[in-house]
């Protein structure tokens, strides 16, 4: 008996090693690829911060936060007003997008789940998503700017606020929806009510995720440059009225950067480290202040 089946199964084990030996070569083969696309992406993003470092410090002084944007061809002058402009615009629009985005994304993840308007909504949260802000910004401008026939500030909270929704929405809704469904059940075994629910369990539970949806939009908002140039443009002087041209570090940069002056290049490449180190900052905290307790 073990003569007749001895071949068969050794010709078994023997195609088992072969499986064995072709799915380690396939791994190997993908974890090379894996680790080579990390290093290629790694690779760019630290030659873009060695340069943004090495050609922004240059440009920090106490000038650059105390002095108006300089005319060209002049030695002196500071980001001052764009520092201000780009603060106030990003921090109105965040405080404008977060709750419409936030309560959007639970009404989704929450309530509708099957129904038209939710199905309705998320398509529109997705051509939102994907569409270029200069085309939001065209929009702001045909409604807003052509209207009243005056850049603004406002008009430039607008259009980011319109683009800090769809980002928030997308992120709320997902990360409610990773929220076992167990947790619910107990919640409302315990006679609670579903707002009641939502307010204390799920939301509470997916808040790392959902404020790191807010970041990614502040950090996307903070180096927009073509809504801007449509709706606030810019301005030399400083201004708290959002009612006028507001000057902002994207399009500073974005104006400064092309300009043939080392003085406006110079400036250019410091408010470039100022926006990064910021988001950086803002990313670092959240994860520090806000991470789960185990």
């Amino acid at each position: 008996m073990s003569s007749i089946t001895s071949p068969a199964s050794a010709s078994l084990q023997a195609r088992r090693m072969s499986l064995h030996a072709r799915r380690k070569r396939i791994n190997v083969i993908a974890l090379v690829l894996a680790l080579a696309a990390m290093s290629f992406g790694v690779f760019w993003l630290i030659w873009i911060l060695i340069e943004t470092v090495r050609l922004g410090l240059g440009g920090i002084s106490l000038s650059l936060f105390t002095e108006m944007t300089p005319p060209p061809q002049s030695e002196t002058g500071g980001l001052a007003n764009a520092i201000f402009g780009s603060m106030v615009m990003v921090s109105l629009a965040t405080a404008i997008g977060t709750p419409i985005g936030v309560l959007a994304g639970v009404y989704l993840a929450e309530y509708g789940q099957k129904g038209w308007l939710g199905s309705v909504t998320r398509f529109i949260n997705d051509i939102l998503l994907s569409a270029p802000s200069i085309v939001i910004g065209l929009f702001i401008y045909s409604v807003w700017v052509a209207r009243f026939k005056s850049f603004s500030g406002l008009a430039g909270v607008l259009a980011l606020s319109l683009i800090v929704i769809p980002v928030v929405i997308r992120t709320t809704e997902n990360m409610l929806s990773l929220i076992p469904n167990s947790l619910r059940e107990a919640a409302y075994a315990l006679g609670t009510p579903k707002w009641k629910v939502i307010m204390t369990v799920t939301l509470k539970a997916a808040r790392a995720g959902v404020l790191t949806g807010v970041l990614l939009a502040l950090a996307r908002i903070a180096g927009e440059t073509a809504p801007l140039l449509f709706t606030a443009l810019s301005n030399q002087f400083w201004t708290s009225n959002l009612g006028e041209p507001m000057a902002s570090l994207p399009v500073t940069i974005f104006k400064f950067a092309l300009s043939p002056y080392e003085n406006w290049q110079k400036l250019a490449w410091a408010g470039v480290f100022l926006i990064t180190i910021g988001v950086l900052v803002l990313n670092i905290l959240a994860r520090v202040l806000f991470r789960n307790k185990h």
